[in-house]
């Protein structure tokens, strides 16, 4: 029997400032998503994902494409996030 896992991640903090390899960050995080997809039944993000803070409800922030593209990628395969 496959068991499905409850992923959770926190302070991954893309787009610090004061750190100078966001990329590679960004790049290891992505992976983490795809390898947590395999066998998620749900995952949580629990804070501070990207470093900055913003309200707007029809903007997407600038940059990390790569990391929203894959979170709508898991959602549309039904894994909450």
């Amino acid at each position: 029997m496959t068991y499905k896992k409850t992923y959770f991640i926190s302070d991954v903090h893309l787009g610090a400032p004061a750190l100078n390899n966001n990329s590679e960050r960004e790049r290891l995080f992505v992976n983490w998503l795809e390898e947590a997809g395999k066998d998620a039944n749900e995952i949580y993000l629990l804070g501070d994902i990207f470093d900055f803070w913003y309200e707007y409800k029809k903007v997407v922030p600038r940059g990390f494409v790569r990391t929203l593209g894959k979170i709508a990628e898991l959602t549309d395969r039904g894994i909450p996030v």
